[in-house]
Protein backbone atom coordinates (compact mmCIF):
# COMPACT_ATOMS: atom_id res chain seq x y z
CA UNK A 1 0.00 0.00 0.00
CA UNK A 2 1.32 3.41 -0.88
CA UNK A 3 1.73 6.01 1.98
CA UNK A 4 -0.11 9.26 1.40
CA UNK A 5 1.93 12.57 0.17
CA UNK A 6 2.36 14.41 2.91
CA UNK A 7 0.36 17.65 2.95
CA UNK A 8 3.36 19.75 3.63
CA UNK A 9 5.68 18.31 1.76
CA UNK A 10 6.51 21.61 0.04
CA UNK A 11 6.34 23.63 3.47
CA UNK A 12 10.31 23.76 3.42
CA UNK A 13 10.43 25.13 0.23
CA UNK A 14 9.77 28.61 -0.21
CA UNK A 15 10.05 28.52 -4.25
CA UNK A 16 7.08 26.52 -4.56
CA UNK A 17 4.86 29.08 -3.66
CA UNK A 18 6.77 32.18 -5.53
CA UNK A 19 9.15 30.16 -8.24
CA UNK A 20 12.94 31.85 -8.54
CA UNK A 21 13.88 30.05 -11.29
CA UNK A 22 12.46 31.86 -14.59
CA UNK A 23 14.33 29.72 -17.14
CA UNK A 24 11.22 27.40 -17.55
CA UNK A 25 9.04 30.12 -19.54
CA UNK A 26 9.97 30.13 -23.22
CA UNK A 27 12.23 33.13 -23.31
CA UNK A 28 14.46 33.19 -20.14
CA UNK A 29 16.38 30.68 -21.35
CA UNK A 30 17.15 32.12 -24.52
CA UNK A 31 17.87 35.70 -23.22
CA UNK A 32 20.61 34.30 -21.24
CA UNK A 33 21.72 32.19 -23.95
CA UNK A 34 22.02 35.73 -25.93
CA UNK A 35 24.16 37.64 -22.88
CA UNK A 36 26.41 34.67 -22.23
CA UNK A 37 28.87 36.66 -24.45
CA UNK A 38 28.57 40.19 -22.86
CA UNK A 39 26.18 43.27 -23.25
CA UNK A 40 23.75 43.26 -25.52
CA UNK A 41 21.34 45.98 -27.06
CA UNK A 42 17.93 45.38 -26.69
CA UNK A 43 17.49 45.21 -31.47
CA UNK A 44 20.63 43.00 -31.16
CA UNK A 45 18.65 40.35 -28.75
CA UNK A 46 15.39 40.78 -30.81
CA UNK A 47 17.70 39.25 -34.05
CA UNK A 48 17.71 35.73 -32.96
CA UNK A 49 14.63 35.69 -30.78
CA UNK A 50 12.64 35.19 -33.87
CA UNK A 51 8.73 35.59 -32.95
CA UNK A 52 9.52 37.75 -29.22
CA UNK A 53 7.05 40.87 -29.79
CA UNK A 54 9.08 43.89 -28.57
CA UNK A 55 6.40 44.00 -25.57
CA UNK A 56 7.48 40.05 -24.31
CA UNK A 57 11.26 41.31 -24.52
CA UNK A 58 10.88 44.01 -22.59
CA UNK A 59 8.79 42.52 -19.87
CA UNK A 60 11.00 39.64 -19.45
CA UNK A 61 14.16 41.65 -19.12
CA UNK A 62 12.19 43.92 -16.79
CA UNK A 63 11.41 40.61 -14.68
CA UNK A 64 14.61 39.16 -15.13
CA UNK A 65 16.35 42.57 -13.79
CA UNK A 66 14.19 42.66 -10.69
CA UNK A 67 14.92 39.13 -10.30
CA UNK A 68 18.61 40.13 -10.10
CA UNK A 69 19.78 38.01 -13.21
CA UNK A 70 20.24 40.95 -15.61
CA UNK A 71 21.68 44.92 -15.31
CA UNK A 72 20.18 47.10 -17.45
CA UNK A 73 23.01 49.95 -17.98
CA UNK A 74 21.67 53.73 -19.71
CA UNK A 75 24.69 55.15 -21.61
CA UNK A 76 24.24 58.54 -21.43
CA UNK A 77 25.06 59.76 -25.30
CA UNK A 78 22.47 60.75 -28.07
CA UNK A 79 20.34 58.83 -29.00
CA UNK A 80 20.45 57.30 -25.47
CA UNK A 81 22.12 53.77 -25.80
CA UNK A 82 20.67 50.97 -23.58
CA UNK A 83 22.55 47.65 -22.93
CA UNK A 84 21.63 44.28 -21.11
CA UNK A 85 23.61 42.26 -19.24
CA UNK A 86 23.92 38.85 -17.48
CA UNK A 87 25.03 39.89 -13.41
CA UNK A 88 27.24 37.34 -11.58
CA UNK A 89 23.88 35.76 -10.24
CA UNK A 90 22.40 35.43 -14.06
CA UNK A 91 25.41 33.81 -15.12
CA UNK A 92 25.10 31.07 -12.69
CA UNK A 93 21.92 30.08 -14.56
CA UNK A 94 24.32 28.61 -17.05
CA UNK A 95 25.23 25.52 -15.54
CA UNK A 96 22.05 23.97 -15.04
CA UNK A 97 20.87 25.64 -18.57
CA UNK A 98 23.54 23.16 -20.10
CA UNK A 99 22.34 20.50 -17.93
CA UNK A 100 18.81 20.72 -19.15
CA UNK A 101 19.92 20.95 -22.63
CA UNK A 102 22.12 18.29 -22.39
CA UNK A 103 19.09 16.25 -21.13
CA UNK A 104 17.05 17.33 -23.58
CA UNK A 105 19.30 16.26 -26.40
CA UNK A 106 19.44 13.01 -24.94
CA UNK A 107 15.86 12.70 -24.49
CA UNK A 108 14.32 14.35 -27.06
CA UNK A 109 13.55 10.97 -29.56
CA UNK A 110 12.00 9.76 -26.52
CA UNK A 111 10.14 12.37 -25.06
CA UNK A 112 8.57 12.80 -29.11
CA UNK A 113 7.68 8.91 -29.32
CA UNK A 114 5.98 9.47 -25.56
CA UNK A 115 4.08 12.15 -26.97
CA UNK A 116 3.18 10.81 -30.40
CA UNK A 117 1.70 7.35 -28.22
CA UNK A 118 -0.05 9.39 -26.49
CA UNK A 119 -1.86 11.28 -29.26
CA UNK A 120 -2.76 7.89 -30.81
CA UNK A 121 -4.23 7.01 -27.99
CA UNK A 122 -5.96 9.97 -27.10
CA UNK A 123 -7.58 9.91 -31.03
CA UNK A 124 -8.32 5.87 -30.12
CA UNK A 125 -10.41 6.83 -27.17
CA UNK A 126 -12.84 9.42 -29.55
Amino acid sequence: MKQPLDPDMFSECRAAESPLIRIGDKWTGRIVRCLESGPRRFSELREPLRGITPKVLTETLRAMERDGLVERTVHREMPPRVEYELTSLGRTLREPMAACCAWSDAHQTQVWEARDAHERSTLDLE
